[in-house]
């Protein structure tokens, strides 16, 4: 195979791969929503109150599983909230009021939770019509913060769509999230010179097995810069020399992202040494079914 230009390899980088399910999760929503949705409709009747506390302790006496939901409405997802002031600390556990008897389970600890956190007035002052709008609100912005955990298998999920594509079937002559021990293990393959004679346990994202070959593959995307470009280059530099030794077994690195352009010299020191290092646009130019043999 023709030795590829830097240049013109990196050029095809992408700026995403973000997809439509991407930035919210809306059917994770839903059924957190669902689940307390009951008690939402019941602390909804406190909105507008004109004696807030009192019909706060009726609504906790009487149905004492609303208490789960106060934490959500801090836009917090504990069961336990610890708060301190001037008057001192305390534990607020909002799993159940079952056992109000308990005198660190007072009631008036709750008012007084309820008043100095702000939820008071923003029920009794009717700045929200409806508790189950707001808390989807809520969820919205607590879920964005998984986008992250989305990105990072948006890359794998890619490459795993073209390796399907190629007809590899998973589990079969394709695998997930393999550490080194188990494909020496499967296989009866001496890897001792990747995991520093057992002492390191490296875990590949998919190793595709051929009649003659093991592929151990690695994937990551990055659409922004960081210290940790550099790192993941060198690292993969390393690897990729380690591994040439190893008859059977290839080192494949598919990266893309145009946050490698901060980290363009570092890259170009592995892709130097690398024969099987691809980006996304070989990936739809059908490189796996071209190298995987």
């Amino acid at each position: 195979m023709e030795k590829k230009n830097f240049t013109e390899w990196l050029g095809n980088f992408r700026n995403s791969i973000s997809d439509y399910k991407y930035y919210i999760n809306f059917e994770k929503i839903y059924k957190n929503i669902d689940r307390i949705k009951v008690e939402l409709n019941i602390l909804n009747s406190l909105i507008g109150s004109k004696d807030i506390e009192n019909e706060f302790i009726k609504l906790i006496k009487n149905y004492p599983e609303i208490i789960k939901c106060i934490p959500i409405l801090l836009a917090v997802r504990l069961n336990e909230i610890y708060c301190q002031d001037d008057n001192g600390g305390f534990l607020y556990k909002f799993n159940s009021l079952q056992n109000i008897e308990d005198e660190s389970m007072h009631y008036n600890n709750y008012v007084y939770f309820m008043q100095e956190t702000g939820l008071f007035d923003l029920l009794k002052n009717h700045i929200v019509n409806n508790l189950i709008d707001y808390v989807t609100g809520v969820e919205t912005g607590l879920d964005s913060n998984g986008r992250k955990n989305r990105g990072g298998h948006l890359m794998e999920n890619l490459v795993e769509s073209y390796i399907k594509k190629a007809g590899f079937r998973k589990n079969e002559n394709y695998f997930k999230e393999m550490y080194i021990s188990e494909i020496s293990a499967k296989w009866d393959i001496d890897l001792s010179n990747l995991s520093n004679k057992g002492k390191m346990e490296k875990r590949f994202d998919f190793v595709i097995k051929t009649s003659s070959m093991i592929y151990a593959i690695e994937t990551n995307f990055y659409s922004g810069g960081g210290s940790k470009l550099n790192e993941t280059a060198r690292s993969y530099k390393t690897l990729a020399v380690e591994s040439q030794g190893i008859d059977g077994f290839t080192f494949v690195w598919i990266t893309d992202g145009k946050g490698w352009f901060s980290a363009k010299n570092n890259l170009e020191e592995t892709f130097d040494i690398m024969e099987n290092i691809y980006n996304i646009k070989e990936l739809e130019d059908g490189i796996i079914n071209e190298v995987f043999k």
